[in-house]
């Protein structure tokens, strides 16, 4: 194998699985942060930022699942600026995909993977103009998980066409699960990159030595992807992966994609405990690694939306 080895050193590649201290940082010097994902409206919004403060749980960026095509107009402006008065990231998906299109091979036993891509010419465009949407309502990130759409939006972004503070979060469904490959959506235009829910210390931190992007790693991951939790090893996360969005997904908890006012009940309780285990998990952070350094709020490198 030392050929093979080798070449990947070539590469500026590591050529192992060692799980090494990370020496990067946040550019403000800080190796993790907060992330609530599945914040699927106003309501929902309001209601885990309540919970942090009521919790004293510092909350740098806040994501949602459904996409900016499933809010309203003031759904949209509402969500920025609440996020924009607290300095806090507002990430929205950039949907449709073929998991919600026609596609009958993204419901096959084979053929989960297509449901997270963007299916010929027109579902590609509708994504980018979900994307362009969402940028238009002030808000700066958006979820991707298609690397055309990620290529496309990049050539957007440095075109003018989309603003040039817009930010591309990867999301864990784009499913690259290695150094190589998580290089290709750095060289893409990614700004941060959501790994896979399973990967080990080892597999992190190589990750972590061929790429500069923020990582995003689920601490506690929803059912239906892996339904891990992982609180015992943040302060190992943090140590490896820096800098790190510590991601506080809820496991034992309904599926509410695509979400709506229907589930708004539903997803404001769950929103509100997401919050409450990010509590427990950054409890056993302080524990057992007291000198790791989180962001304070504003953030430098954070897409906080433009309200206004």
């Amino acid at each position: 194998m030392r050929q093979t080895r080798d070449f990947l050193r070539s590469l500026g590649l590591p050529t192992d699985d060692t799980a090494a201290t990370s020496d990067k940082r946040f550019p403000d010097g800080a190796q993790y942060r907060v992330e609530i994902p599945s914040t699927e409206g106003p309501e929902v919004l309001n209601a885990v930022l309540a919970e942090a403060d009521q919790r004293g749980v510092l909350v740098h960026r806040i994501s949602q699942g459904s996409g900016g095509m499933l809010l309203t107009d003031d759904e949209l402006a509402a969500m920025s600026a609440t996020a924009a008065a607290r300095s806090v990231e507002l990430s929205l998906f950039a949907r449709p995909l073929a998991g919600w299109d026609t596609s009958a091979m993204a419901v096959s036993s084979g053929g989960a993977p297509v449901a997270a891509q963007a299916r010929g010419t027109e579902q590609l465009v509708h994504v980018l103009e979900d994307i362009r949407r969402t940028a238009e309502s002030g808000i700066r990130s958006v979820l991707i998980t298609d690397l055309g759409v990620l290529k496309v939006a990049s050539a957007m972004r440095a075109a003018g066409d989309l603003p040039g503070d817009m930010q591309f979060k990867i999301s864990v469904q784009m499913g690259l699960a290695n150094p190589a490959s998580v290089r290709i959506a750095e060289d893409l235009g990614a700004d941060t990159y959501n790994v896979p829910t399973d990967l080990s210390l080892g597999q992190l931190a190589a990750i972590r030595a061929a790429t500069d992007l923020p990582l995003d790693i689920y601490v506690e991951a929803p059912d239906d992807m892996g339904g891990f939790v992982r609180h015992f090893e943040i302060a190992e996360i943090v140590r490896v992966a820096a800098p790190v969005y510590v991601k506080f997904g809820l496991r034992n908890a309904p599926n509410i994609y695509p979400s709506g006012t229907h589930l708004t009940d539903t997803a404001v309780r769950l929103g509100r405990e997401r919050v409450r285990r990010a509590q427990l998990g950054l409890g056993l952070l302080r524990r057992y690694a007291p000198d790791a350094v989180a962001s304070a709020l504003p953030a430098e490198g954070l897409a906080v939306p433009v309200s206004g």
